[in-house]
């Protein structure tokens, strides 16, 4: 039973944090630490829930990938959406493949994780709350029909999320407002990119961790992929109207709340 809240917990967490730009990957590695979790027994989980999270934005916008996907033949419009998310996607697989290694031997390792996630989650802060007042007058209004140019450059964005702490969401949006595109078509095209860039990080580190899949408890995982769907599913709702309407900032101010509650918290131990 006990493992059983331990899963709806850490399922709430990924459902929340895997959209916004907080890092879902920090506050997962936080949440084990505070619930007092093996770091093996729970690897395996924490990889697997990405999952319900990724469903989720298939979900919302089923619609949407199945016009593009049924579109593909006949529609210059549909090849170029396909077109611009893969091309964004292929930047951080790439440099994902080449750093995972280094991230999951040094900065992941117990001694290093959480004063990294400390440090960039209150740079991640920062950032957020001087480049978004200093972002340039959007010129690009629609997520679905960015230029290629524009698709590629939120791409290499997207790369700054591989170290620890720094969220996926908030690099690609961040990075997409200073590149003249509008916060919410920003927001949308992030969500679409999320797609392939989670799924292949998920199943590469499902195949690499295997020995870990099979030891994991089979009831713990169901309950945390589904606990983790159901929430991230109403984030991805709501999550850009919101951003249109208040911005990145309180996420900005979040990151550094967080970045000191947690600097403070290793002081104490």
């Amino acid at each position: 039973m006990h493992d059983i809240i331990n899963a709806v917990l850490l399922g709430i967490v990924e459902g929340l944090t895997e959209f916004l730009p907080v890092s879902s990957t920090g506050h997962l590695l936080v949440s084990e630490r505070l619930l007092g979790l093996p770091d093996n027994q729970w690897e395996a989980f924490t990889i697997v829930i990405q999952l319900g999270a990724i469903l989720s934005v298939v979900a919302v916008y089923w619609r949407k990938f199945w016009d593009v996907l049924i579109g593909l033949p006949t529609s210059p419009e549909a090849r170029q959406f396909a077109i611009n998310v893969i091309a964004a996607f292929i930047p951080a697989a790439v440099f994902g493949a080449a750093l995972i290694k280094y991230i999951n031997g040094y900065l992941l390792q117990p001694t290093f994780a959480l004063p990294v996630i400390a440090t960039t989650w209150i740079a991640g802060g920062i950032l957020i709350l001087v480049l978004e007042h200093i972002a340039p007058k959007p010129r690009h209004l629609d997520g679905d029909r960015l230029p290629f140019a524009k698709a590629l450059q939120i791409g290499f964005c997207q790369c700054l999320a591989i170290l620890p702490g720094v969220s996926r969401s908030g690099a690609t949006i961040l990075g997409a407002e200073l590149l003249g595109v509008e916060r919410k078509a920003a927001a949308a095209f992030t969500f679409y990119l999320a797609v392939p860039t989670m799924f292949g990080a998920t199943v590469f580190e499902m195949y690499k961790k295997w020995d870990l899949m099979s030891a994991a408890a089979d009831i713990d995982i169901a309950v945390g992929f589904v606990v983790s769907f159901v929430v991230a599913y109403f984030v991805v709702k709501t999550f850009i109207a919101f951003v249109g309407r208040f911005g990145l900032k309180p996420f900005g101010w979040y990151r550094l709340a967080s970045g000191l509650a947690l600097i403070a918290y290793l002081a104490t131990r």
